[in-house]
């Protein structure tokens, strides 16, 4: 019987991998601490520093290392590059300059250049969640606590005790 490492498939490459699934998990991180932060309490000067480190490392890891890495294991381990050019199922993407239908020639540079831009659109969108979530969570308990009822000048009207 043969041991298969899943690791040494073509497709697998633990930098990438692990720089992808570590920098979502880092980043929505901020989805459990943002909903047992009490709304309105001011951040205090370390807390705000933290959260600073903690932002600038988060976009540094998505749109300069995951990329790097994708880029990197697209070029050395699969040879994905100008001169390897995409045929297709049953050649139906052979270019017509190699003797086919195709009429442009499809190289894997351009997959690869694909994947990256969709890795962004990943990250941003994540962060754009993160972002709206952040912004929108004093809303929320605003509209879930009990109305008062307000003057015709907006005002709230409250007893005094």
């Amino acid at each position: 019987m043969q041991a298969i490492d899943v690791l040494t498939w073509p497709g697998m490459n633990q930098a990438f991998l692990v720089s992808f699934f570590a920098t979502t998990v880092l980043a929505l991180l901020a989805v459990p601490y943002a909903k047992r932060r009490p709304v309105g309490t001011p951040f205090t000067w370390g807390e705000a520093m933290l959260a600073a480190v903690w932002a600038f490392g988060i976009m540094f890891l998505a749109f300069g290392v995951v990329p790097h890495q994708w880029i990197d294991h697209a070029d050395k381990d699969l040879g994905w590059n100008k001169t390897k050019i995409i045929y297709g199922p049953f050649d139906l993407l052979k270019p017509k300059a190699a003797g086919g239908n195709f009429p442009m020639t499809l190289q894997y540079e351009a997959v690869r250049d694909v994947i990256v831009v969709v890795i962004h659109l990943w990250f941003f969108g994540i962060l754009i969640y993160l972002w709206a979530m952040w912004q929108n969570s004093g809303k929320k308990a605003a509209a879930a606590g009990t109305a008062v009822a307000t003057s015709t000048y907006g005002r709230p009207l409250v007893k005094k005790a």
